[in-house]
C-alpha cells in the first residue's frame, strides 16, 4: 500500500523549498531514487536499516524498499474555502492524501515577506485550520440537508447518520477539527463519502533557521504549546539545511554533517517515521535470492490481507505463511539456519503480522 502525504502551508513558509530538497534526496537504496510523477508529486524511499541488513545476508539480485509520496499542494490563502487564490485546487488535492504535513514558518528573515506581516506560527496554523474547517462544515451541512427528510420519515439508519453528522457540525462550528470528534470506527461511515479534510492526521513541521534546528526557538515553543491538545507531533526542520543534506551520497558523510548541527537524522527521515506512526503503519519483508523487499501494511492486519499487498491472488488463495522474526534472521543468518533452529513458524489465516516479520506465502488459485 502506498503512503501519500500532502505538504501544505501559507505562501512563503518554506513549503516548496522543503519539497525541492526532498526531490533531490538520494535514496538509501540506490536502485530506487526519488522520482517525479507529476510536477508536484515525488516518490522517495523509506529508510530502513533492516532492509540493508537483509541485503547483506541474502545477497539478492535487487532490493526494493517501501516508498512514500510527497505532494506539494498549492499554497493556501485566507478565503480558500470560498475559492480565493488557488483554494479550489488546494482543497481538491488535499482530499486525496493520507496525511497532512503542515509546514509552518518559525524563522525570521526580513528578506522573506510574511503574508500576515510578521512571523506568528499560531496565527498561521489557525488560518489553515479555519479554511479547512469551513470547507468541512460546508460538506457536512450539504449531507445533512440530503438525509434530513429520510430521518424525519422514520428511517432508522438515516436518523443515526444524521445524529453523527450533527456532532461533526457542532464541532466544526466551534472551530474544532473533525479529528477531535469522538465516534466509533463504525460510525465514521457517516462521513466516509465526504472525505473531511480536518479528519486527516497531521504532522506539524516547524521550518526554522539553521541555528534553531536542534534546540528550537520562541516560535517553535509557541507552536508546540498550541498543538498540545491535539497530541500532535512537531518536527523541527530547516528546509535550507535539508537541501544540503540531500546532496550527500555517502552515509558516513551525511552522518558527520548531521552531527555538526546536533542532529541524529534528517528532517525527511523524521517526517517519514511520523507519517508511519500517525497512520498506524508497519513493515514486513520478503527475502529471497531474486529480491529482498519491504512491504507497508496497517498494524493489526492478518496474514491474508498482508499477502494481498503483494498480489490479490495471494490473499484470495491464501494457504499459509512461513514467518521468521527479523531478529532471528539476523542471528541465524539464513532461512535454512532459522528453520533448523526452530525459528521458522507456519502460520494460518488468523496470524497477525508484526513489524519486521520476514514472510513467505503459500497460496493456490
Amino acid at each position: 500500500m502506498g503512503l501519500q502525504c500532502g505538504i501544505v502551508g501559507l505562501p512563503n513558509v518554506g513549503k516548496s523549498t522543503l519539497f525541492n530538497a526532498l526531490s533531490n534526496a538520494k535514496a538509501e537504496a540506490a536502485n530506487y531514487p526519488f522520482c517525479t510523477i507529476e510536477p508536484n508529486v515525488g516518490v522517495v524511499t523509506v529508510p530502513d536499516d533492516r532492509l540493508t541488513q537483509l541485503e547483506i545476508l541474502v545477497k539478492p539480485n535487487r532490493v526494493v524498499p517501501a516508498v512514500i509520496e510527497f505532494v506539494d499542494i498549492a499554497g493556501l490563502v485566507k478565503g480558500a474555502s470560498k475559492g480565493e487564490g488557488l483554494g479550489n485546487q488546494f482543497l481538491a488535492n488535499i482530499r486525496e492524501v493520507d496525511a497532512i504535513v503542515h509546514v509552518i514558518r518559525c524563522f525570521k528573515d526580513d528578506n522573506v515577506i510574511h503574508v500576515a506581516g510578521s512571523v506568528d506560527p499560531v496565527f498561521d496554523k489557525e488560518v489553515i485550520d479555519t479554511e479547512l474547517q469551513l470547507k468541512d462544515l460546508e460538506s457536512v451541512e450539504k449531507k445533512i440537508s440530503k438525509i434530513e427528510r429520510q430521518a424525519k420519515s422514520g428511517d432508522a439508519k438515516a436518523k443515526k447518520e444524521l445524529a453523527i453528522l450533527q456532532e461533526y457540525q457542532e464541532a466544526l462550528k466551534n472551530g474544532k477539527s473533525a479529528r477531535t470528534v469522538q465516534v466509533s470506527a463504525e460510525d465514521k461511515v457517516a462521513i466516509a463519502d465526504i472525505h473531511l479534510l480536518t479528519d486527516k492526521p497531521v504532522i506539524y513541521v516547524a521550518n526554522v533557521d539553521e541555528g534553531s534546528v536542534a534546540t528550537g526557538n520562541e516560535y517553535t515553543k509557541a507552536l508546540e504549546e498550541e498543538v498540545k491538545p491535539e497530541n500532535a507531533q512537531v518536527i523541527r526542520v530547516c528546509a535550507a539545511l535539508e537541501a544540503q543534506i540531500a546532496e550527500f551520497t555517502e552515509p558516513e558523510e551525511k552522518a558527520m554533517f548531521l552531527e555538526e548541527y546536533g542532529l541524529k537524522e534528517s528532517g525527511l527521515n523524521q517526517m517519514i517515521r511520523a507519517g508511519y506512526s500517525i497512520l498506524n503503519l508497519i513493515t514486513y519483508f520478503t527475502a529471497g535470492v531474486q529480491e529482498v523487499r519491504a512491504w507497508t501494511i496497517e498494524k493489526g492486519w492478518k496474514a491474508p490481507a498482508a499477502a494481498g499487498v503483494i498480489h490479490t491472488d495471494f490473499e484470495r488463495g491464501f494457504i499459509k505463511a512461513e514467518v521468521i522474526k527479523y531478529a532471528d534472521y539476523v542471528q541465524y543468518k539464513t532461512e535454512a539456519a532459522c528453520k533448523e533452529a526452530g525459528k521458522l513458524s507456519i502460520e494460518g489465516k488468523e496470524y497477525v503480522v508484526t513489524d519486521g516479520d520476514v514472510m513467505h506465502f503459500r497460496f493456490n488459485v
